[in-house]
């Protein structure tokens, strides 16, 4: 283990074959390391990844583990272009939630995850959010299922002008330090 560092291996082949490309935070664009990327061992920290460069298009969080093949775990037609690491926090968790673009129409505030919107604040949707504390994981369905996309501290005024179209997230929750 390669001291306090966050650190992934990320592998041209499925199941940990082929050329190899060690990665100790943030990646824009993983085509200037590795033609392809079809698997990898997240060896401390948590990531997420994604299937365009830039941090766009789908992704997916990962923690320690390994992922022999990736594609078919996550559903995905595309390999990983990109990946960002998510700083380890402790701390208190607060995030406030709008249901309307630019922090409008009804707010709530989180400190801790909530699996249904719907059900616990008669909300159809978040559209907007601003993190105070802590890095959470939001899903466009109830109950973490479907497409998600990681917040960290800052404020998020409009989902559709972030390249997500007209994205209601459905469910959040924290990235806690016990993943690391």
């Amino acid at each position: 283990m390669m001291g306090q560092h966050y650190w992934v291996t990320f592998y041209e082949d499925r199941n940990f074959m082929g050329r190899s490309w060690d990665c100790m935070g943030d990646c824009s664009d993983m085509h200037s390391y590795m033609s392809r990327c079809h698997s990898c061992r997240v060896h401390s920290g948590c990531f997420m990844v994604y299937d365009q460069a830039n941090y766009m298009g789908n992704s997916y969080f990962m923690r320690r583990g390994e992922y022999g093949d990736y594609m078919n775990m996550f559903g995905w037609n595309n390999c990983i272009r990109s990946c960002r690491w998510i700083p380890m926090y402790r701390g208190n968790y607060r995030m406030r939630i709008y249901d309307r673009n630019d922090f409008g129409g009804q707010m709530h505030e989180f400190m801790d995850d909530c699996d249904n919107c719907m059900d616990r604040y008669r909300m159809n949707g978040c559209m907007s959010c601003h993190v105070m504390d802590g890095h959470w994981l939001m899903y466009e369905q109830p109950h973490y299922r479907g497409r998600m996309w990681y917040f960290g501290p800052g404020e998020y005024r409009n989902f559709m002008n972030m390249g997500w179209g007209n994205m209601r997230f459905m469910s959040m929750r924290r990235v806690m330090d016990s993943w690391y």
